[in-house]
């Protein structure tokens, strides 16, 4: 979920966002998931990284491109 990433992303950086809960936007998906089994299967792929690591990552790769004046 939405919330499940703010929060690891919050305990993996140590940043604290600034978030509220909001209305439902028009158009929105009210439910959806994801199967990975097809790509273990046909491409023998896993995710084997944990997703605190995955923002723990992106994060610092932020950091990176602000210290470089990309962003």
């Amino acid at each position: 979920s939405t919330l499940e990433i703010v929060e690891t992303f919050e305990r993996a950086t140590g940043v604290k966002l600034n978030w509220k809960y909001g209305p439902r936007r028009e158009g929105d998906i009210e439910k959806i998931w994801g199967d990975c089994s097809k790509a273990n299967k046909v491409l023998g792929w896993k995710a084997d990284t944990s997703l605190d690591d995955v923002m723990r990552s992106a994060w610092k790769w932020q950091q990176k491109l602000r210290e470089d004046g990309v962003m």
